[in-house]
């Protein structure tokens, strides 16, 4: 589900447009085949690079490749593109988007290292922190990603999915008392959110409140049942009422 969203959220990006000289009808093609034809999208995107179509060029290979599920070889494409672009905003943005491939492809140190080059050239975005949290986290660096959500929240404290991720990672070091109030935190700001609910059923299970749980995990199937937060409900359903740890 992680990789079906980033590649929904990635290959939606049209940056590169910014540097565009006279051939935004061709990117537009080429991004088009990329999102609906990546195969093809990648032969276009291929054929521009031979004619030094630069940035534009190598983000339409990074989504062709992306939406083929060679994620590997998009974060290096999207790398290719932080490198090629004039444009510092766009740099950030493609190391990312890199950063996020790497994490769907499961290299862990390299986008933890490309989401660190992004935060040197900006240090004020929170969806950076987040991301990194994420990949800290996914590799069981807990207190590492409790600083970048902290700081995340510095930057931005009416993040909601920020609260929840660091709830998970409280949960994760046995800090029940913080990950509870993170959730709340949370769901005063998004009631109802799903994913909120989903950890707050998890961190009642373990305190053994697990008519809360249950009650938590069947709020989110009635809400969004055909979600992620909606299968983590469902699973976690069936392992309550197996008994299962």
């Amino acid at each position: 589900m992680i990789a079906s969203l980033l590649i929904a959220v990635l290959a939606l990006s049209t940056s590169a447009k910014a540097e565009i000289i006279g051939g935004e009808e061709s990117y537009r093609a080429c991004m088009t085949l990329a999102r609906e034809k990546p195969k093809d999208g990648e032969e276009r995107a291929l054929g521009m690079i031979a004619l030094k179509g630069g940035a534009p060029a190598r983000h339409c290979l990074a989504t062709a490749l992306l939406n083929l599920g060679r994620y590997a070889d998009a974060a290096d494409a999207f790398i290719d593109v932080a490198v090629a672009t004039r444009d510092p905003v766009m740099r950030v943005e493609a190391l990312g988007q890199a950063g996020n491939v790497w994490v769907m492809a499961g290299d862990l140190p390299r986008a933890v290292a490309t989401f660190g080059e992004a935060i040197r050239l900006k240090d004020n975005d929170p969806d950076l922190y987040i991301d990194r949290a994420i990949a800290l986290a996914a590799a069981a660096n807990y207190y590492e990603a409790l600083d970048d959500l902290n700081r995340a929240l510095e930057l931005d404290p009416r993040r909601a999915e920020a609260f929840v991720f660091r709830a998970t990672a409280y949960r994760y070091v046995d800090a029940f008392d913080l990950a509870f109030q993170d959730v709340e935190s949370a769901l005063a700001l998004k009631p109802g959110f799903p994913e909120a609910l989903v950890e707050r059923g998890a961190l009642r299970r373990l305190s053994g409140n697990d008519a809360g749980a249950r009650a938590d995990w069947i709020s989110v199937l009635q809400r969004a049942p055909e979600s992620a937060a909606g299968d983590a409900a469902r699973e976690n359903l069936a392992k309550l009422d197996l008994k299962a740890p």
